[in-house]
């Protein structure tokens, strides 16, 4: 079954420092390093405006002067919700930050160290799940990688880089699209994780809460089959201009 909800809102996680890409990283978040002509950020950009997004979220933390200065030559619609903390917290509240400006509508979001296949964010739009996930269940998997289980029906039943791997059915790989029948319960989640004086939540281990607790329906879309590549250290960036260049 397909899905009817037109989302054209995009939120791009790129607070990091991305130490382990210095000296690349000194004046800039990695999501600003060139693969072949073009940055990670750029190169998201284009694939989520030829998917049809319209507003960019940015959340922002390290240098995040420098974001704002590189989309803004971009020509797109963009807001910007900076993390003040990101040093001290975790992803997750980085998402948090831009509740103010996604409100409760639908979003797609996106690690800002990934490059992909635009062929990944149709998948994720055709699934009819509150939560759709692209997954890689081809790859080898080491124990870093954000794991998942899923059950017969390609339904997530658990997110977690502690799933041991030989549960695990693939690796979540920092692309998904949130319904707008999520967006709240999703938001509400983390803020009540904060208020607790909780801070070290990845999303996909808030992901992980809400689908235990009945609240969504989430949905492994396979991407496999697809090119994609996180970028971490220098290893990873060559493997990518390798791959993307």
């Amino acid at each position: 079954m397909s899905n009817s909800e037109v989302i054209d809102t995009a939120v791009l996680l790129v607070a990091g420092v991305g130490s382990r890409l210095r000296p690349l990283t000194d004046n800039a978040p990695k999501a600003l390093i060139p693969v072949g002509a073009s940055s990670m950020l750029e190169r998201a950009v284009a694939a989520l405006r030829s998917h049809g997004v319209r507003h960019f979220v940015f959340a922002t933390g390290y240098r995040q002067e420098a974001v704002r200065q590189m989309v803004a030559t971009l020509g797109v619609t963009a807001s910007f919700c900076h993390n003040p903390r990101f040093e001290v917290t975790q992803n997750s509240i980085s998402l948090l930050y831009c509740r103010s400006v996604v409100g409760n509508a639908g979003f797609y979001k996106l690690d800002g160290d990934v490059l992909f296949e635009p062929e990944i964010l149709a998948r994720v739009a055709g699934s009819a799940a509150q939560l759709s996930v692209a997954v890689d269940g081809m790859r080898p998997l080491d124990a870093e990688a954000m794991k998942v289980v899923v059950d017969a029906n390609r339904s997530i039943t658990t997110f977690g880089k502690g799933v041991p791997v030989a549960k695990s059915h693939g690796e979540s790989i920092g692309i998904e699209r949130i319904s707008s029948t999520m967006s709240s319960s999703l938001f509400d989640a983390i803020a009540a994780l904060e208020s607790n004086g909780i801070v070290d939540k990845y999303y996909e281990d808030v992901y992980s809460e809400l689908v235990a607790a009945g609240h969504i329906t989430a949905s492994a879309v396979e991407v496999g089959d697809l090119r994609w590549t996180e970028v971490d250290d220098h290893a990873d960036l060559e493997r990518a201009a390798a791959m993307f260049a």
